[in-house]
């Protein structure tokens, strides 16, 4: 099959007044199909599709809202309700790991969320069918490191990390070459799973891998250790591809260059517990990943500034908000997703910049709370990770785990930043003069605020092992295990107080 689709012509451009056709089609195709639902008959759906300009209608009477706006609706279809927010009973309920900040959330998954990933994954084959892979490589073992098949059932719904539910749900052709095999995809303990895939390796000729960097990374230096091998082509030699997603490679990519024997091909992807939402579909160094206009969401931009959002990265009343027909490249924003699963107008969290809007091609830039402007300084995710990256090229080392906290310097503010000890690294203070001078370089109102109310930074150097332990102590291990770029509040005393309790000397630290 693969061979054939590489004849086919590759082609999925769209342009800039398809998005705007095949977004309305995704937006009355699925208010159609919700009308009849408690929710659709609460905000009169039917009104709104009958409405002249239907999107205007859709803006000024669905509230916009983050999960504890859907939450009070999505318990009811917990429950067992069925036309809650989409028709039917819900089957399925996605734990959102995320971040460690916060309990898990329970996102919905539908049959036609289903579908759309199904055919969304399909959609990634086939970009990489379309470079210059070997084509007897695209037929060997695909291994999909993702979270466990063994769903919890409670009497009512299934829940479990959405890579455990899809991968329940995977095509017959992803079947037939998908490894590790099921018993060990099962698998609830991450440390046990990455230990049984080093363990069946050698029977293994993979050509394409799937997973978060971390645990990428951490499996491909398992099994070298394991095998003895001077890199990872050693036992995989027709590895191509690797397909990342759930957290910026950035961190990472250094670190996995380096496990292996020679080039291969990185895409990255855009799935969230809430849908399929963006794949790379191109090799070029500048590509974005493409946006997924047919793939049952519907997609709203808020320009993540100070207008539309608080200092806490909290959603602000009456903020602007704009279809994929009125957003402009360069230019930060958050998602709002309307999509299969009844979910309305919901901030997703993240944001993005579009890097070429004739593509619909988007990178995403951090999460709108994990962001740090005490005074002003305006840091993002993305300038952070630019920062730490450009550090360890200074000392020669990779520096794949990082977080940050905002502290309070009398009347002024700080920043208190947490690396991994590695070798090379240099001393605190060092390491610290030299972040800060990276940061002013990249963010011109970080530069500024130094020179003000920002009045002191700090660099810890403490084990590498504590950024995955703490995830661990707080139960957050899991297929996308991510930790939060910047803590803030109760979660930065938590962190605080975690490393004075094993032994980190990170000093005396005023927290906010």
């Amino acid at each position: 099959m693969i061979s054939r689709t590489r004849k086919v012509r590759f082609n999925i451009n769209v342009t800039p007044l398809n998005s705007r056709d095949a977004q309305m089609r995704t937006l009355k195709k699925i208010l159609k199909k919700a009308q009849n639902t408690t929710y659709g008959q609460e905000f009169i759906f039917t009104e709104i599709l009958d409405s002249p300009d239907v999107y205007k209608a859709f803006a000024s009477s669905i509230p916009m809202g983050d999960y504890l706006n859907m939450l009070p609706w999505w318990t009811r279809a917990r429950e067992g309700e069925p036309d809650v927010t989409w028709p039917g009973k819900i089957e399925y309920f996605a734990m959102s790991s995320g971040t460690s900040d916060g309990s898990s959330k329970y996102i919905p998954v539908t049959s036609e969320m289903i579908r759309h990933i199904r055919r969304a994954s399909m959609r990634q084959i086939l970009a990489v069918a379309a470079t210059d892979v070997p084509k007897d490589h695209m037929t060997k073992h695909w291994l999909m490191v993702g979270g466990s098949t063994d769903l919890d059932f409670n009497g009512v719904y299934y829940s479990g990390d959405l890579s455990g539910i899809t991968t329940s749900n995977i095509p017959s052709i992803f079947q037939r070459r998908s490894k590790p095999e099921p018993d060990i995809r099962s698998s609830k303990n991450w440390e046990q799973k990455i230990q049984r895939i080093t363990e069946e390796a050698d029977k293994w000729d993979v050509g394409m891998i799937a997973g978060v960097p971390a645990w990428i990374q951490l499996l491909f230096e398992n099994i070298i250790k394991h095998y003895n091998l001077n890199n990872i082509h050693d036992i995989w030699p027709h590895l191509e591809v690797y397909i990342h997603g759930g957290v910026s490679l950035k961190p990472y990519r250094k670190s996995i260059d380096q496990l292996l024997g020679r080039p291969i091909k990185y895409f990255e992807t855009y799935l969230a517990s809430e849908g399929f939402i963006a794949l790379q579909t191109r090799q070029n160094k500048d590509s974005g990943m493409r946006m997924l206009l047919r793939g049952g969401i519907f997609f709203e931009f808020v320009p993540f500034n100070e207008s539309n959002f608080g200092d806490q990265g909290e959603l602000l009343e009456n903020a602007e908000v704009l279809p994929i027909w009125e957003v402009e490249e360069g230019v930060e924003y958050a998602l709002l997703l309307s999509t299969c699963v009844g979910a309305w107008r919901y901030l997703i969290g993240d944001t993005i910049k579009f890097t070429n809007l004739k593509k619909n091609e988007i990178v995403i830039t951090g999460r709108t709370k994990h962001f740090i402007s005490l005074c002003g300084e305006h840091l993002s995710v993305d300038n952070m990770n630019d920062a730490v990256a450009a550090l360890g090229d200074l000392y020669g080392v990779e520096f794949n785990e990082f977080t940050l906290g905002g502290t309070q310097v009398g009347q002024f503010f700080g920043h208190h930043w947490f690396l991994p000890k590695l070798d090379g690294s240099p001393d605190a203070e060092t390491a610290a003069k030299d972040l800060d001078r990276l940061l002013g370089i990249l963010n011109d109102d970080y530069a500024i605020e130094r020179k003000h109310a920002l009045q002191d930074i700090k660099v810890s150097f403490i084990d590498p092992d504590a950024f995955m332990g703490w995830l661990e102590a707080r139960n957050k291990l899991g297929a996308q295990a991510k930790f939060p770029r910047v803590l803030k509040g109760g979660l930065f005393r938590e962190w605080v107080d975690y490393l004075n309790n094993n032994g980190e000397d990170i000093g005396s630290i005023s927290t906010i």
